[in-house]
C-alpha cells in the first residue's frame, strides 16, 4: 500500500460520482449484506472494478461499493469486508478503510458476526463493542512505512470507540426495546474456530465475544482520525461445557435474524449522529 495506491482508489470512484461526498462509512459482516437494502444506492461498484481493491471471498461477502444515503445522510458501505485468512496482508485487509477515509468519511460504522463468550449472551443479540483485544493478531496494519499523510507513528488506542455514539446507540436501543448487550471483542486470525480451552482462555482475557474481524478496520480508522461504532451480532455461543459443533448455515441464521435489529440501530445512528 502506498498514498499514490490510496489516491488511484478515490480518483476512480470520485470519477463516478463526482458530486457525492459521504461523511459516514458502514462495514458489513458476515450474514449481514442485506442491511444494505436499507441504502438508498446511487452507485453501486463491484470491488473488482475499483483499482488496487481486494476481492472479498469470504462466503456471505457480496463484494460492492455502494454510495447512496441511509437516515437522510450521505454514505458510503463496504457491501463484504477482508479477512487476514484469506491470505491477504493486514494492509490489504484495511485498504478500503483508507479509501473511506480520503473520500472524506469522519465516522465508521461496524458491524461483525462473533461468538459469544459471555454466558449472560443469547444467538442474535447485538452487543456494542466498548473495547478491543488484538493480542492475538499476527501484526498489526500499521506495520511497516506508512505515509505520513495517513497519521500519526503512535496512535493512541486508549478509547477506540467514540464515548458519545455508543451513548446514543445505548439510547436507541433503549427506546426501541432491542436485545443489545454491551462487552469487549476479541479478534483472532482464523479461519479455523477455537478449541474448548482457548475458549476457556479468551473468556479469562476479559473477552466478551470473539470474531475474525473489525479489529484492524477499527485501528487503521482510528490512526486516520475517524470515530468509530462497531456492534457485533451473537451468532453462535462458545461457552465451553455447552458447545457444540458449529454451522455456517446456523450462522446466517443467526445474523439474518438480527439483521433487522441492527438495520435500525445504524439508520438511528447515523440519522442522529451530531
Amino acid at each position: 500500500m502506498t498514498f499514490d495506491t490510496i489516491l488511484s482508489a478515490t480518483a476512480y470512484i470520485r470519477q463516478q460520482l463526482p458530486d457525492f461526498h459521504p461523511e459516514i462509512g458502514i462495514i458489513l459482516g458476515t450474514g449481514l449484506g442485506h442491511l444494505a437494502g436499507a441504502v438508498d444506492v446511487q452507485l453501486s461498484l463491484p470491488y473488482a472494478s475499483i483499482p488496487h481493491f481486494p476481492l472479498a471471498t469470504a462466503e456471505s461477502h457480496s463484494g460492492k461499493l455502494l454510495l447512496g444515503t441511509l437516515g437522510g445522510r450521505p454514505v458510503v458501505c463496504l457491501q463484504g469486508r477482508f479477512h487476514y485468512y484469506e491470505g491477504y496482508t493486514m494492509q490489504e485487509v484495511t485498504f478500503p478503510v483508507r479509501v473511506l477515509k480520503a473520500l472524506g468519511v469522519q465516522s465508521l460504522l461496524v458491524s461483525n458476526a462473533a461468538g459469544g463468550l459471555n454466558p449472560a449472551f443469547h444467538t442474535s443479540d447485538l452487543m456494542l463493542i466498548e473495547d478491543h483485544i488484538s493480542l492475538f493478531l499476527p501484526e498489526s496494519p500499521l506495520r511497516g512505512q506508512i505515509p505520513a499523510e495517513l497519521g500519526p507513528r503512535w496512535p493512541d488506542m486508549s478509547r477506540p470507540y467514540d464515548d458519545t455514539l455508543l451513548a446514543l446507540a445505548k439510547t436507541i436501543a433503549a427506546e426501541n426495546q432491542l436485545s443489545i448487550q454491551t462487552g469487549t471483542y476479541v479478534s483472532v486470525p482464523g479461519p479455523q474456530l477455537e478449541t474448548r480451552a482457548e475458549y476457556r482462555a479468551l473468556r479469562m482475557l476479559g473477552a466478551d465475544a470473539v470474531g475474525m474481524s473489525t479489529v484492524p478496520e477499527v485501528i487503521v480508522a482510528r490512526h486516520g482520525g475517524m470515530r468509530v461504532l462497531a456492534c457485533s451480532v451473537i451468532t453462535d455461543l462458545c461457552i465451553p461445557e455447552t458447545l457444540r459443533e458449529a454451522r455456517i448455515e446456523d450462522i446466517l441464521a443467526a445474523a439474518a435474524k438480527a439483521e433487522p435489529q441492527l438495520t435500525l440501530l445504524f439508520r438511528e445512528v447515523i440519522a442522529r449522529m451530531p
